[in-house]
């Protein structure tokens, strides 16, 4: 029978470190909600990258959105594995984690005048930016304090709580001390270490079964998965933009008919290969490998969220920009093959066994490299961006004719030696 009370959550629950293992755990319509704010920052990101290297400012466009992203990614990545341990969803926990969702949005409006300042080379101007950042910072440092008064993870909470206030105090320096350009990128790069070293040190304090904080690795996979299917998002946009913006200049040709189904199966071919790795599975058996698995995805989300400016860009090849194949492919190829062979490097690290499909994989992170050459070589858009799909795509290809058996091979032994070392 159900009991009144269980039927409608109300009121605060004490907020504990939930169970590692629970059973059914999945992501919640809170933190769909939170990806959701996410999706619109890689957003704009984007459009500024695709902006900037359409005006010629590709090296500056390039560096302003690896910082947008480092930031962005960052943030996501700090309240996803803190929910994964403490999500009690209850009124308390979703108005901190709108605090900073409310923060993701503030950082969106900055990134534009963020970019400008790169690209003009002259004072680093991330005041907004960073006023969204440390919003974001503190709606978690909030929920951190909430989890100090578990007593079985104060130690871990406030350690958390300690190098997050000492790396916001770095940012509002960074802000709005007038910095020259290059030393605000150093002044950036010390914060940054602080944040990274956080976890680090927190997550080592405690013994045993009990060491570091209860995050579900199958809910943690789960949720990493899903951002990089709302970054996969990014890819859809890119390809209705530069569809748009072909329809209104050239109209509906062959070729162009081509690029765009190409940029369709850019985004399938991703997301299928994403797929191949069960996480979680791994995750569950070697918690140890969490931390190189888990800010490795911020090259898998960043390339995602390029390609899909780079697809935008198809569209100013055939506008007023008048873009050259070279660089429409490079801004294409380049994140492919960063998400290609990243995610290689992350399956490796985590089944630490060598399969015979790794020179696959580093074959088709490679071949993307052949359509730059295609394309400075003189062949048309078109075909370039087909020989940039074929990595990806032969990827998927080999995998589904039997490729999977031998990764399916090495997960098992990496797993069987886990139980055998816990025996």
């Amino acid at each position: 029978m159900t009991h009144a009370g269980e039927r409608y959550r109300h009121g605060l629950s004490p907020m504990r470190g939930r169970a590692r293992h629970e059973k059914h755990r999945a992501a919640t319509p809170l933190e769909a909600l939170y990806d959701l704010v996410f999706a619109a920052s890689f957003g704009v990101a984007g459009a500024q990258l695709a902006s900037g290297i359409a005006a010629g400012h590709g090296g500056a466009a390039v560096g302003a959105f690896a910082f947008a992203m480092a930031a962005v990614v960052w943030a996501w990545i700090n309240f996803s594995w803190f929910a994964s341990a403490f999500d009690t969803d209850d009124w308390l926990f979703r108005l901190f984690t709108m605090v900073q969702m409310a923060g993701v949005i503030v950082l969106a409006i900055g990134l534009p005048q963020m970019f400008e300042s790169v690209e003009s080379h002259g004072v680093f101007d991330n005041r907004v930016m960073v006023s969204g950042y440390i919003v974001m910072r503190v709606g978690l440092l909030a929920q951190w304090l909430r989890a100090a008064r578990d007593p079985a993870y104060r130690r871990h909470a406030l350690t958390y709580v300690v190098f997050i206030a000492i790396a916001q105090l770095g940012w509002v320096v960074v802000a709005w001390a007038p910095l020259p350009f290059g030393t605000a990128i150093i002044a950036a790069g010390l914060c940054w270490l602080v944040e990274l070293g956080g976890p680090v040190v927190a997550e080592r304090k405690g013994e045993g079964e009990g060491r570091g904080t209860p995050w579900h690795p199958h809910h943690i996979a789960e949720r990493y998965s899903l951002l990089a299917i709302i970054a996969l998002g990014e890819t859809v946009i890119g390809t209705l933009a530069a569809a748009q913006e072909i329809a209104e200049t050239k109209g509906w040709t062959v070729d162009t008919i081509v690029v765009i189904g190409a940029g369709i199966a850019m985004t399938f071919a991703l997301w299928w290969i994403y797929t191949m790795l069960p996480s979680g599975a791994v995750l569950a058996a070697h918690r140890d490998r969490a931390f190189v698995w888990g800010y490795g995805h911020a090259l898998v989300f960043a390339s995602i969220a390029a390609v899909g400016a780079g697809l935008h860009l198809i569209g100013y090849a055939y506008g007023e920009h008048a873009l050259s194949t070279v660089t429409v492919i490079l801004a294409i190829a380049v994140p492919v093959m960063v998400f290609v062979l990243s995610l290689a490097l992350l399956h490796l690290y985590l089944v630490r066994r060598r399969t015979r499909g790794l020179p696959l994989h580093l074959l088709a992170g490679l071949l993307p490299a052949a359509g730059i050459v295609v394309a400075a070589a003189g062949w048309p858009l078109w075909a370039s961006l087909l020989v940039v799909l074929a990595g990806p795509v032969l990827l998927v290809v080999v995998y589904e004719a039997g490729g999977w058996k031998h990764l399916d091979d090495a997960l098992g032994g990496s797993l069987v030696g886990s139980r055998d070392r816990a025996a």
